[in-house]
């Protein structure tokens, strides 16, 4: 994918990377535990055969997926998420967050596993162990 942004800020060059379209979607399928091409497909209507395909390269070459050949012929392959592909689980969960929020309707909450009820972001100092409500974003080095 082509850099759309030429600016030293995290945000934008993030956009770089999973800022186009269906992007994002193809990741969420694949941490939603659809790993295979048609799975893919079948899941997100509207989106291409070929621009699913320009995707997933594009991903595994962004280092977010990887491709496992399953079969050779005709060739078929699994994907899952690399470590840094798995991190963006964070960013869908506030995606979610904000949606319960913002949307009408809205059409997904995140539930604590074992009560059910819904969660909230928190963050929390990594050297003190507090958490914080106000936030301070710098420029680094």
């Amino acid at each position: 994918m082509k850099d759309r942004y030429d600016l030293p800020c995290n945000i934008a060059q993030t956009l770089n990377i999973i800022g186009d379209r269906w992007t994002l979607l193809i990741l969420h399928e694949v941490l939603a535990g659809h790993h295979s091409f048609n799975q893919i497909k079948r899941a997100l209507q509207g989106l291409s055969s070929r621009l699913l395909s320009e995707r997933l390269k594009y991903l595994e070459a962004a280092g977010l997926l990887r491709a496992e050949l399953v079969s050779e012929h005709p060739p078929r392959f699994r994907y899952a998420l690399t470590e840094s592909g798995q991190a963006l689980e964070h960013v869908f969960n506030a995606l979610i967050l904000w949606g319960r929020d913002h949307l009408q309707p809205c059409y997904k909450k995140l539930v604590h596993a074992e009560c059910g009820h819904e969660v909230r972001i928190a963050y929390r100092c990594s050297h003190c162990g507090t958490d914080v409500s106000e936030l301070n974003v710098i420029p680094v080095g």
